[in-house]
Formats: C-alpha cells, structure tokens, sequence
C-alpha cells in the first residue's frame, strides 16, 4: 500500500490503486447523482451552468466525463470543445480517447497477447516422452 496525496483534499492516504480517498470518492459518487440528474433534465446545459445549479465543482465534473460516467450532449456529438482524445486530440464527449484511437489502443493489446500467448504455447523445448518409474 502506498501513502499518496487525495486528487481533491490533497490529504495523504493509503491507497492500493487509485488518486482518490474514500471519503471523496463518496462525495464524487454523490456529486455524480446530483449532475446526472440536472442533465437528464437540461441536455444542453453548459458546464458552468451545471456546476452552478448543481453546486458541484467544475473540476469534478470533468473528472466524471473523464471517467465515462458521464456524456456531453452537444449539437455537434463533439462535446462543446470541453473534452479532447488524449492521443490525437479529437474533440470527444466522454472518456479520455476517442473511439478511433480506443480501436487502436484495443487492437495492440490483442496483437501482443495473442503473441505472447503463442510464445507460451511454443514451450520450453523440453518433452517427457516414456514412462516413468518411480521406487520407493
């Protein structure tokens, strides 16, 4: 376990995986109910009226798009120019890659697992052949 700085409070914490303690990460999934819901109902808000009628803070509602647990809806599909893929730059409305670059991203993965896989399956060159007899 590492002893870390909270993304928001900047208080220290013991984290196994993540930027985030748990007490944020409560008020975030809180937070998360409150934007989602004022969005349902106002599709085409902007993020600064969001966080205003909200309350909640513009830097954590960009960490909820960021994550996908939220979407832009804008006219265009692109987001209103908030979100960028962070490979090639592409206007994008949730998420960190577009869907181009995710293809891609995917693709490598599955090309170097199903290589290594095969290297797995070559073996070590060594083969038991026969039987064996075993004295006690």
């Amino acid at each position: 376990m590492n002893i870390i700085q909270c993304q928001f409070c900047k208080k220290p914490f013991g984290s196994i995986r993540g930027r985030i303690c748990p007490a944020c990460m409560e008020d975030i999934d809180k937070d998360f109910i409150k934007v989602r819901d004022y969005i349902y109902d106002n599709k085409h808000a902007s993020i600064d009226v969001i966080a205003e009628e909200t309350e909640v803070s513009k830097p954590i509602i960009l960490y909820l798009l960021k994550e996908g647990r939220l979407i832009i809806d804008s006219p265009d599909g692109t987001g209103g120019g908030l979100l960028f893929c962070e490979v090639c730059k592409a206007p994008i409305n949730t998420g960190r890659m577009c869907k181009d670059c995710m293809g891609k991203v995917a693709s490598t993965i599955d090309k170097s697992v199903s290589g290594h896989k095969r290297a797995e399956t070559k073996g070590s060159g060594m083969s038991i052949k026969g039987s064996a007899k075993i004295n006690n």
